[in-house]
């Protein structure tokens, strides 16, 4: 169990903040000698604590915090009434989004400010020498440094407000393993294709081809420094690129389903920045294309010029669901994989039985019909598991596991 005790400038005040980081190193030893992990940030505007009751018996999500609480409030000297109206007290993923976005300079008085992310590897590194940190802490703070290098590096949170092009590769973010391996098909050269060329720059894309319905793309082309497509050789593009951007300003529709017919051997993501769309609703029912439009990238915009602050917010938010969703796997995987196991050993121990009698034509018909069957038999209790399991509730994934099969982690 991961769990965060924060007190920072906005909410407690500064001879509690004061006090707190006076005691850092009394702070530091008495959770040392309690049991869970742990890593003490301590900077000019806040103090925080991080835990990780991983190497403790079952523990009670509030039981703990209320202990954690109390420990606190010994090792600083501050009453702990005090103490708890200041301190904010996160769990899981809520704990894991908190110290990306603390990383990424998201909760600074100074918003993006650099200084955090240095701050927040050295109380890193002191809790490694220290030896109180966790597998569970090692895998959250690395996790945090590579966040916060992510918001510094594309976001530009410094500057100003930042397009809906942007907001659309944050959104792809996802689904590209690496940018400068990526091959990338412009298709449009209208308003946004020039916005959209450098923010495709900035994130490190290093072969952009663009190709104009209106026969534009060589100047286009040569102004940007790209690599001008002719109608002929668009069927070939659209198979073998990664990612499909479209932004032209055009009545209709400019690519269909049809476009898409040749086969390619990759998942291709469609941005269409059209406004009416560029491409065909009918291309999302392709298999290997996901599509996505104005409609769809507007939804996670509040307004129409994405801020740099929400950008981030957004990379945050995906690399905290993304460590909790990690953090499950590995927490319900071993119990999973023992529940398999049980289960086909089980099925094995009666095909050697069977096989003992008269075969029949039929012998290996039935055996492909029972792997079959207790495939799909595992199924569902392994699907509820992992849910279980992703939503912090892996402790009782394994009670039911251990319950019904009599399975151990």
């Amino acid at each position: 169990m991961l769990l965060c005790i924060s007190l920072h400038h906005r909410a407690a005040a500064f001879p509690l903040l004061e006090a707190a980081t006076r005691h850092a190193d009394s702070v530091a030893r008495q959770f040392r000698s309690w049991g869970p992990g742990s890593v003490v940030l301590s900077t000019c505007n806040r103090f925080e604590l991080y835990l990780d009751a991983a190497q403790l018996p079952e523990t009670d999500e509030r039981a703990f915090g209320e202990a954690a609480l109390r420990k606190l409030a010994e090792a600083t000297d501050i009453p702990l009434g005090e103490l708890t109206a200041a301190a904010e007290v996160s769990a899981g993923s809520d704990a894991a989004r908190h110290l990306f976005a603390v990383t990424s300079g998201l909760e600074s008085a100074a918003l993006g400010e650099e200084e955090i992310a240095g701050q927040v590897r050295r109380a890193h590194t002191r809790a490694r020498t220290e030896q109180t940190v966790t597998d569970g802490l090692e895998r959250l703070f690395q996790s945090a440094t590579r966040t916060s290098r992510a918001v510094r590096e594309r976001t530009g949170l410094r500057s100003a407000g930042q397009s809906l092009v942007r907001l659309a590769l944050v959104l792809a973010e996802r689904r590209i393993p690496d940018w400068q391996d990526a091959t990338v098909l412009l298709v449009g050269t209208g308003a946004y294709a020039g916005a959209t060329v450098a923010a495709l720059r900035d994130r490190g894309v290093q072969r952009i081809r663009v190709h104009s319905p209106s026969g534009r793309a060589a100047a286009f082309a040569a102004s940007h420094a790209l690599e001008p497509l002719h109608a002929d050789e668009l069927p070939a593009a659209l198979a073998s690129s990664e990612l499909i951007i479209a932004c032209s300003a055009t009545q209709d529709p400019l690519l269909d389903a049809a476009d898409f017919a040749a086969p390619a051997d990759r998942t291709r993501l469609v941005l269409d920045l059209g406004m009416p769309r560029n491409i065909d609703a009918a291309v999302a029912d392709i298999p290997g294309v996901e599509l996505l439009d104005i409609e769809t990238i507007s939804v996670h915009a509040a307004v129409p010029e994405l801020s740099a602050e929400d950008e981030a917010h957004i990379l945050v938010d995906a690399a905290a669901a993304e460590f909790t969703t990690n953090q499950a796997e590995r927490i319900i995987g071993p119990t999973l994989a023992n529940l398999r196991g049980h289960v086909l050993s089980i099925l094995e121990d009666e095909l050697c039985r069977a096989r003992r009698g008269t075969a029949t034509p039929q012998t290996e018909d039935v055996e492909a019909a029972l792997r079959r069957f207790t495939g799909r038999l595992l199924h569902e209790p392994t699907t509820r598991l992992r849910a279980l399991a992703r939503e912090g509730r892996a402790a009782e994934a394994q009670a039911a596991a251990r319950t019904l099969f009599g399975v151990e982690a």
